[in-house]
């Protein structure tokens, strides 16, 4: 009998099992050249209509950092001022305007289900959720610690780096190369039978 998973056992610990959140990172730069080819492989993973609603700001330049900042709540200005990279993760809500190239196949999707405001708001934060999980998961099987937050001041962070008022900021995340062990030990999860049901 093979294998229920195909992945080998130091790849499950990389993206899962040893991977923490992280809040101290080695003091190395991030490339772009990662970000783009963890981005360029990620970018695969399923959303609704292929709709891509995910829009990624990368901190780099001090001047930006010195914008994020304020933004941050006190538990995470710290970390977030050390952190390697910072990106900001929102949700482009007018992504549908990308639909007709996104998704050929149905190009009056546009229009016959996200002509509503409220379902287009809801469809775009779902969506981009789901690519911040791939992102993240890309981040880590490139090496790389990541430290995801929602604590900040979402309208200030929209004000700052989303002022067109079409996107909404849903993580920050601080990435870098890891420094040493992982600082906390690993929590409990919900077991399989706690959250499966089979009917």
């Amino acid at each position: 009998m093979s294998a229920p998973l195909k992945l080998d056992d130091e790849t499950q610990d990389l993206l899962f099992r040893a991977a923490r959140t992280a809040s101290e990172f080695a003091d190395e730069p991030v490339a772009e050249e990662t970000v783009r080819a963890v981005y360029d492989l990620v970018k695969y993973g399923p959303t609704e209509f292929n709709s891509t609603p995910l829009r990624i700001v990368l901190i780099r330049s001090e001047e930006a950092r010195a914008r994020l900042l304020p933004c941050m709540v006190d538990a995470n200005r710290d970390k977030t001022g050390r952190a390697p990279l910072v990106a900001v993760l929102a949700a482009d809500i007018d992504f549908h305007e990308e639909l007709p190239r996104l998704f050929p196949f149905f190009p009056q999707a546009k229009d016959v289900f996200y002509g509503d405001v409220a379902v287009r708001d809801h469809s775009a934060k779902l969506n981009a959720g789901l690519q911040i999980a791939y992102f993240i998961i890309g981040l880590r099987a490139a090496g790389l610690d990541v430290g995801p937050m929602s604590g900040f001041d979402a309208e200030a962070m929209d004000r700052e780096f989303f002022p067109d008022g079409a996107h909404k900021s849903l993580v920050v995340l601080n990435i870098g190369k890891p420094a040493g062990e992982a600082g906390h030990p690993r929590l409990p999860r919900l077991e399989y039978d706690e959250v499966v049901t089979a009917v």
